[in-house]
Parts: C-alpha cells; structure tokens; sequence
C-alpha cells in the first residue's frame, strides 16, 4: 500500500499512507494477521506553559511563569521609580544580565560585600524580580527595575528576626517601594512585625514566602498582616506538593477569627525555575537528534557527546550495543545513577535519561556520583522522536542560569509583578496594588479563596487593566471579594460536646442561599443573612464555607474556614 513505517511495536505498528485514508485501507482487514486498523492520533504536551527553548548563554529564553502570569503582556514604565528591596543572600555581581547602574545594596554585620554571593539563592531571586530584557539569559518579571540588595546569610547561614527589622528601616531608607523576602520561620517577633507594618503603613509593599514544608503551619514574616504571603504553583497551574498552606482562621470555640491577611493571598510559578546564577556556578544542556534541538536539562557531568542513538532500555544492567553510542535511556527501575554508570560501563559516551510522565526531566545523580559522561533528561513527551532518531548530539556547560524551585522562587514572581503593576499606575499604594492582585488573580482549587491558592495565580494584564478601569481603589473596599458581592464570617464554637458554627453574610440578593461546606452543599435556607451549621462529626477537624445566591454559580461569597 505504499506505507511509511513510524513505528514498528510489539503486536501493532504504526505508518503514514501518503494520499490514503482509513476507509480506502479498510480491505487490509481481509488479512488474517490483521486485527484493527484505526486513526493515530496526535498527543502533545499537557504542560500548560513552558520556558523557551534554548540557551540562555547564548541566548534570552522567557522562563513559563513570565507567560503564565501574564508579565510579557505588561511594558514596564522605567521612569516610573520603582525599586524593590531583596533581603537575601547577596547578589553576585558576575552575572551580565542585570542593570547594575540601577541596583545599590547594605551588608549586613557578618555576611560580607553585598554584591558578593553567598550562594546561588539571592542571585537566583533577584534575577526572577528583574533581569534584564536584553537578548541574554532570562527575562524578569519588572525588566531592570531598580533594586536595593540587603545581604542578611549566606548559603549555609541564617539570621534573626531582627536582622529582617533592620533591614526593612534600611529598604525605606533606600527609597524601595517593594521589599521581598524568599525567607521564614517559625515564630513571631512584635519587633519585626512592627518594622513591616511601618513599611506598609507608609505606602509600601511587602511580599514573602509561605514556606516549603508541605503543611498548615505560618511561616514568619509571611504570617504578619502586613505582609502578603505567597504559594507556589507549577506550569501546569497545580499548586506546589511542597506549598505551606496555614489556615486564615485563629483561636478556639467561640473565640474563632478569621483574618485572609495570615494566609496565603495568591500563589506564582515556583516549581523548576530557570533564572540567573553566579557566573559558572549552574550547569546548561543543549541537546538535538537528527540536528533537530530538543528541550533538555542539565543531569551532571559537563562535556560534549555526539553518536549514533541507541536505546537501552531502562538500564538496568551492562549492555555491549551501547560502546561508542549516546544511550537513550526509560526513567525507572534503578537509579538515575546506576542508569548512567551502566551506560558508561557498556562504553557509552553520553546519556539522555527520558521521563515516564508528562514534562521535562530534572534530576541529578546524587552527591556519590562518579561517573564522567555528561547526561542530560529529556520530556516525555520527546520520547517517541528520540527514540526514532540516529544520530543525538549533547553539551553541557557551566552555565550563568539554572532552576530551584519552592515559594522562595514563586515570592520574587510576585514582587516583580507588583513593580511591574504599579510602575503604569504609581499614584496607588502598595495596598492598593496588593488589593489588585488578589482581585483579578486566576482562581485555582476551590471556588474562590482558598488555603492553598488564596486567590488565585496573579496576573499582570488583568491587574493592569483592572487598575484601569477602576482605580486605585479598585471595587471600592479595601479587600477585594473573589467571586461576587457576597461577604461570609464563621464563627466556631462547641457546646456539650457537639460543635457549631455561625455563619453571618451581607450581600445576597436572592429569597434563598444555598450554604456550602467543604466544596459539598450542606443545605439551602431562606435569606436571614445567619445560619448556624451543626457538626455532628466527633474530634477535631477543619471546614470551609462559602455562600452562594440559590441556584446561581457565579453569585458567591469569599471562603471562610473554621477549625476546631
């Protein structure tokens, strides 16, 4: 029949018939041998963003989140006067991809030069907040906005809470609209507290990291009301598996408060970050089969590879066909490590290590790592061109750029997407613009706020385009509602043994609601604007509930969450 042969697999195979279509193949089905025949459909990848393809030595590769909240759609206004203060670790000042006419800093007692790194974090956050937007590297939230750097530990040190209050008088002094901390831990300290709240209270903005712990618990300074906690989300618009989730509500029984100013507000890209390095410090892969570049990531081993593809499985032992070729190798079984060792000691000359889910590869080979071939992972979702190629070429380099991920990556996001807001509509205050973003943020999760999303993503055209529309005042109150004009209160309570709930709302317009608790309808009852839910569950436990106008799925109240 004239086929191409795509892929030859244990009981099927596929092939292209050039000028063919299913109906005039219909007649193979007389062949014994043959059971089906039936369309190949395309598959392409679920990731709902993604960085740019490329080097960024060599060239400007957007990291997914710049797309995913919306920053590319925003020009940032440079004689706006925005500056943003990092209290970090210090930003090195080897790496080309920062205006550095526009950045000054402090040290703080112990920690050294402020332009000195103290390992790749604070470098790694500032480039996220505003890298340049000049053909190299990566591209920042707010593309060179001013920044003042406050060196406070380095990489293998840590600092007190008073060293952040001290900090926070050196950003105001510096003249910083915004100050971001990728920075916590547990505790409250009133000094502190006071030296953010001073900050916001003047105008400012201060944005910090909920913590990476994967729990309910605060994290400090996130937790002040002052400051604007920020989650994680990766590129498919999931929340991050390690993104703190702490409660809005406080205190027990009838003294329960709810208070939307302690949790997480809104969440950014966080997961496998790609932002800028001190110089030589990261690694970068470059990878093609058949001189067609592929997407890849840096494993370990620096080096250059160039042969003959051969698939090996998942390599899980010695395979002789593999001498002189670059291995192509399944993700599971064994070890990363052991994958690439055994392709080595076949005589392999280079690795590519494929997922077995959607989405790019990150991995290294562990801290015992001995092998000298470089090796690279690879998308699944490359697997099937891969695998059908001769010839794979792989370089890995040191590299000015690479990716971390946690809320310490999603905080700068956040921060520079606040500049970048602000910088076209500087006659607002910082929470006025804090009150923009979560207005107009992608809702994630649970209908309307929620403890893992808070709001939602941020996104930068809707916030821009919001202030525009309504002002700095935005709805006309200090805190936006998600997802209508309804406004919900709880209060929690027990009473012989049995728990209770008071639900108190303003706002609904409809002769009923519909009262909903933990995403499930409990109820509907008439409009009296209270309810009290009674509990009949024993011990402790947490609820969540929303009112919305009967049989309406846009007219709803915030989240209001109770524990006991």
């Amino acid at each position: 029949m004239g086929g191409e042969i795509k892929v030859d697999g244990n009981g099927f195979l596929a092939a292209k018939f050039t000028g063919q279509d299913l109906t005039s193949l219909k007649g193979l089905l007389n062949n014994p041998h043959i059971k089906l025949i039936e369309e190949d459909h395309k598959r392409a990848p679920l990731s709902v963003f993604n960085d740019d393809i490329g080097n960024p030595m060599q060239q400007q590769v957007t990291p997914y989140a710049v797309y995913q909240s919306q920053a590319n759609q925003v020009t940032f206004n440079a004689n706006a006067g925005m500056k943003v203060c990092v209290i970090d670790s210090g930003l090195d000042s080897t790496n080309p991809d920062f205006i550095w006419g526009n950045i000054t800093g402090d040290n703080d007692s112990g920690t050294g030069n402020w332009f000195d790194n103290g390992g790749p974090h604070g470098t790694h956050v500032a480039g996220t907040i505003g890298a340049a937007d000049n053909n190299l590297g990566v591209v920042g939230m707010a593309p060179g906005v001013a920044m003042h750097i406050i060196k406070v530990f380095n990489e293998a040190g840590w600092g007190y809470s008073s060293d952040l209050a001290q900090a926070a008088n050196l950003c105001s002094q510096a003249g910083a609209n915004i100050i971001s901390m990728s920075l916590g831990g547990g505790g409250s300290n009133s000094t502190e507290s006071n030296a953010f709240a001073n900050f916001t209270n003047a105008g400012g903005l201060v944005v910090a990291a909920a913590g990476n712990d994967g729990n309910n618990v605060r994290s400090y300074p996130a937790a002040y009301s002052s400051v604007m906690m920020i989650g994680a989300n990766d590129a498919d618009n999931q929340i991050a598996d390690f993104s703190q989730f702490p409660s809005c509500s406080s205190g027990k029984g009838r003294r329960v408060t709810t208070d939307e100013t302690v949790c997480v507000e809104v969440t950014a890209g966080g997961v496998d970050t790609l932002s800028t390095y001190p110089a030589g410090m990261a690694s970068a892969a470059n990878m093609s089969a058949d001189s067609t570049p592929y997407a890849s990531s840096a494993m370990e081993n620096t080096g250059q590879a160039s042969a003959t593809a051969y698939f090996m499985g998942t390599a899980d032992s010695i395979d002789s066909g593999a001498a002189g070729k670059v291995c192509l190798i399944d993700r599971g079984v064994v070890s990363f490590y052991d994958k690439v060792a055994n392709c080595e000691n076949s005589g392999g000359i280079g690795a590519v290590i494929i997922n077995n889910e959607a989405g790019m590869l990150y991995a290294t080979l562990g801290d015992t790592n001995n092998t000298a071939i470089p090796a690279v992972g690879a998308a699944f979702e490359d697997r099937s061109a891969l695998l059908a190629s001769e010839t794979v070429t792989i370089d890995i380099g040191a590299s000015d750029y690479g990716f971390m991920s946690g809320t310490s990556m999603a905080t700068p996001a956040v921060s520079g997407i606040a500049a970048l807001v602000w910088s076209n509509h500087s006659e607002c205050t910082g929470t006025e613009i804090r009150d923009a973003l979560k207005a107009t943020a992608q809702d994630q999760g649970a209908l309307g706020r929620d403890d893992y999303f808070g709001y939602g993503i941020v996104k930068a055209a809707d916030a821009d385009a919001y202030l525009t529309a309504n002002g700095c005042a935005g709805g006309g109150g200090a805190e936006p509602e998600p997802v209508g004009d309804v406004t919900l209160s709880t209060s929690g309570y027990k009473s012989k043994g049995t728990k209770y709930v008071d639900l108190n709302w303003v706002g609904a317009a409809t002769s009923h609601v519909d009262i909903y608790r933990n995403g499930s309808k409990i109820t509907s009852t008439a409009n009296t604007n209270s309810f009290t839910d009674r509990i009949s569950t024993k011990g402790g436990g947490t609820y969540t509930y929303q009112i919305c106008e009967s049989q309406s799925d846009s007219v709803c109240s915030n989240n209001s969450t109770v524990s006991f």
